[in-house]
């Protein structure tokens, strides 16, 4: 039996194949506009590796922002549930998730392996990865490069809790003649400072990142700052909604 799980978020798509509980395969691919599209792009994608959805011994789960555009889907459960679950499948023990999405932030709290709380913040992107990428191409730049740059930079505050005021923000810094290291450094510190304080509430260590952010170190190490505890991650854990998706997959 093979267990696929496809989370469709509003800006990349992650899929995970299942086989023998064991990881076989993860593909990633931009959402773009359409998530009836992207589903369609998941099935060829899969197809060229030789996996068929509509095949006998084959299960999908979707979820994800885009869950319900997935036809072939045999299911759909939500993000919350499939996160906690690929990560307690990826570290291995009970802790705080940190899901740091292009639309929002979830905080897992995780207990036996299985979702006790959870808080969401999806009110605004001002703290989350797609705040991160208006203000890097405000720069000029890419990610990496804004980490790095950051890293290298000093304190500048950057305030507002709205991506189009915090845009015009980093705007005037740089008429201003700001230096890059230091508006990069302000515009990480706001995104790292508002995802602790979800973070922070009620939550306990260990913590664990999931989501795009997860191979952006300097982000790991300013977060487990500001919780004042290490945070794990991994490679595989941009996929942990896609993983939990393909296990609960395996039990159908």
């Amino acid at each position: 039996m093979r267990g696929i799980g496809v989370d469709i978020g509003s800006t990349a798509t992650k899929v995970a194949v299942m086989e023998t509980g064991k990881l076989a395969q993860t593909l990633l691919m931009p959402t773009g506009f359409s998530s009836v599209d992207a589903a369609g792009r998941v099935r060829d994608a899969l197809a060229e590796k030789g996996v068929d959805v509509a095949a006998e011994d084959v299960r999908v789960v979707a979820t994800g922002y885009g869950r319900i555009a997935v036809p072939y889907a045999t299911k759909v459960v939500t993000e919350i549930t499939c996160h906690g679950l690929g990560a307690a499948h990826l570290f291995g023990t009970d802790g705080t998730v940190i899901d740091v999405g292009g639309q929002d932030t979830k905080v897992i709290q995780l207990a036996n392996g299985r979702v006790t709380k959870f808080a969401m913040n999806d009110k605004c992107a001002a703290g989350t990865g797609r705040f991160l990428e208006v203000m890097a191409d405000r720069l000029g730049i890419d990610q990496v490069e804004l980490a790095s740059l950051a890293r290298a930079g000093e304190d500048v505050k950057i305030s507002s809790m709205c991506t189009v005021f915090a845009e015009s923000e980093v705007i005037s810094l740089v008429g201003r003649g700001e230096p890059r290291e230091n508006i990069a450094h302000g515009i990480i510190e706001s995104v790292v400072s508002r995802v602790a304080s979800l973070a922070g509430q009620g939550s306990h260590a260990p913590y664990f990142l999931t989501g795009g952010l997860c191979e952006n170190d300097y982000v790991v190490e300013r977060l487990g700052a500001l919780l004042g505890s290490e945070v794990t991650t991994c490679p595989e854990a941009r996929y942990a909604g896609a993983i939990g998706a393909a296990l609960k997959a395996c039990e159908l």
